[in-house]
C-alpha cells in the first residue's frame, strides 16, 4: 500500500486528524492511511490555513485519498468514532467538547493545559472516553512506573532533577513528559508534583530544599525528545533515561490509543491503561 491509499473496509473505526498540516498531524494521517485497523474520515486545520478545501494526500504532496481539510470541526467530529489531536490546549478543549457530543474517543497529545482546561476535558470525559498522555511512546510510558518505583524505594533523601531536551520550536517547558516523570515520583513518594515541586532556578536561590523535584528544560536545534530522571544521593546518583530519535514513535501510541478506546466506557484514561501498566 502507498503513502497515500486508503483502506477500502469502511467497518474500520474512523479517525479524524486535528492539526493537519502540521508535523504531527501528516504524521498521523499517513499513518492511518497505511493501516489496515483504522481509516481516515475527516482532517481539520485552522483557520486561515491554506490547505483548507484541498485533498489532504495531495496537500501532502501525495496523490488525492478523498478527505478534504476543513476548518468545520462540528461537521467533520460528527462522523469520527475517534479524533487523535495535538493541537494547542485552547483548540483541544473546544474538540473535547465535539468529541464528548459525538461520543467519540478523544486522544489528547496537547501538552501546556492549565487547570481550567483540565476541568474542561474532566467534565467531557463524564460523556466519552479521553485519552491523554504527555508521551504516547512505550519507552516513556515504561520509564513512567520505573521512576515512582525508584522513588518509592530511595525516599526523599535522594534529590530528584528531570532533565529535558526538545527542538528549538517547541513552545512550553518543562516538557508534558518531564512533568509525567515529575508526578510519578512524587506519587511514589506518596506526596503531590504540586506540593514538592522547586521553581525554575537563577541567581542566589539557596540550598536545595529536602524532599524537592526540580526541573531543567533545554531547547535547540531539532531534538526530538530527550527525558533524563536524576536520582542524586551522597556519593552516588542513579540515572534513568530515554531518548526518542523519531517522532513517529508518538504517532503510533496515538493510533495504538485510538483502536483501544473503542470499546471503553466514558472516562479518563492515560497511556499506561492503553499498555496494561495500570
Amino acid at each position: 500500500m502507498s503513502d497515500f491509499e486508503t483502506t477500502p473496509d469502511g467497518d474500520l473505526p474512523g479517525i479524524v486528524v486535528t492539526g493537519a498540516s502540521g508535523r504531527m498531524g501528516q504524521m498521523l494521517v499517513r499513518l492511518i492511511l497505511q493501516s489496515d485497523k483504522a481509516r481516515l474520515v475527516g482532517a481539520l486545520d485552522r483557520d486561515g490555513s491554506d490547505w483548507i478545501g484541498r485533498d489532504v494526500g495531495e496537500a501532502m504532496g501525495g496523490a488525492p485519498v478523498g478527505v478534504t481539510v476543513s476548518d468545520d470541526p462540528v461537521a467533520t467530529i460528527a462522523k469520527a468514532q475517534a479524533v487523535i489531536d495535538f493541537t494547542s490546549p485552547a483548540a483541544t478543549v473546544a474538540y473535547a467538547e465535539l468529541t464528548a457530543q459525538a461520543r467519540a474517543v478523544h486522544v489528547i497529545g496537547t501538552t501546556g493545559l492549565d487547570q481550567p482546561q483540565l476541568d474542561s476535558l474532566k467534565a467531557a470525559a463524564r460523556h466519552a472516553p479521553i485519552i491523554r498522555a504527555g508521551n504516547m511512546s512505550l519507552g516513556v510510558n515504561l520509564l513512567v512506573g520505573l521512576t515512582r518505583k525508584v522513588a518509592a524505594a530511595l525516599g526523599e533523601d535522594w534529590d530528584v532533577e528531570i532533565v529535558e531536551a526538545h527542538h528549538r520550536h517547541k513552545v512550553d517547558a518543562p516538557s508534558g513528559t518531564a512533568l509525567m516523570l515529575g508526578e510519578a515520583a512524587a506519587e511514589g513518594r506518596g506526596t503531590t508534583l504540586d506540593t514538592v515541586r522547586t521553581p525554575a532556578r537563577e541567581g542566589i536561590t539557596g540550598a536545595r530544599e529536602t524532599g524537592t523535584i526540580g526541573f531543567s528544560a533545554i531547547r535547540g536545534g531539532d531534538v526530538v525528545g530527550e527525558h533524563d530522571v536524576i536520582f542524586a544521593g551522597e556519593g552516588e546518583r542513579l540515572i534513568l533515561r530515554h531518548v526518542a530519535t523519531d517522532r513517529a514513535i508518538f504517532a503510533r501510541g496515538a493510533l495504538r490509543a485510538a483502536l483501544w478506546g473503542q470499546d471503553k466506557g466514558p472516562g479518563e484514561y492515560d497511556m499506561a491503561d492503553v499498555l496494561g501498566l495500570n
